[in-house]
């Protein structure tokens, strides 16, 4: 999951201990969101848009894919006039915080990583805030970040 750290960031997180992922507005990316991310699964927590971006820690799956309440609020930025209560555009899921990596691990780093070339995050035009991670990798970036 991809976040700027400067609107929230693992350290926010940390801090919260837990807090709702919202503001998706991709719908391959809300069909993760929605789908595919299950109570307790863990999650890569990935600052975008840093100098550098890459992975900072971990989160966990704390509640299941539930409709965005701020797609039917007109005075949030998430607003959407299409999204209709019986019939919800968008998904939130919660996270809670799990840890903060000891080392910080840079998209640099990830690509430089023989076994991640396949991540969907080290391939050009990848751009979604919510993308699938498998097993492998997320052991590898893990590895990565608590050495």
């Amino acid at each position: 999951m991809k976040s700027e750290p400067a609107a929230y960031s693992i350290d926010d997180l940390e801090r919260e201990r837990r807090t709702y992922w919202d503001g998706v507005r991709n719908f391959q990316a809300r069909n993760f969101l929605r789908d595919s991310m299950k109570k307790g699964d863990p999650v890569l927590f990935y600052h975008s848009n840093a100098e550098p971006s890459g992975v900072a820690g971990v989160a966990r799956i704390a509640r299941e894919g539930y409709p965005d309440p701020s797609q039917w609020d007109p005075k949030d930025v998430h607003f959407d006039p299409r999204a209709a209560k019986e019939k919800p555009l968008w998904y939130v899921v919660d996270v809670e915080f799990v840890e903060k990596f000891r080392s910080f691990v840079p998209l640099e780093a990830l690509k430089a990583e023989r076994g991640l070339k396949d991540m969907l995050v080290t391939r050009r035009g990848t751009r979604l805030s919510v993308q699938p991670v498998a097993k492998g990798h997320f052991e590898t970036v893990r590895r990565m970040g608590t050495r």
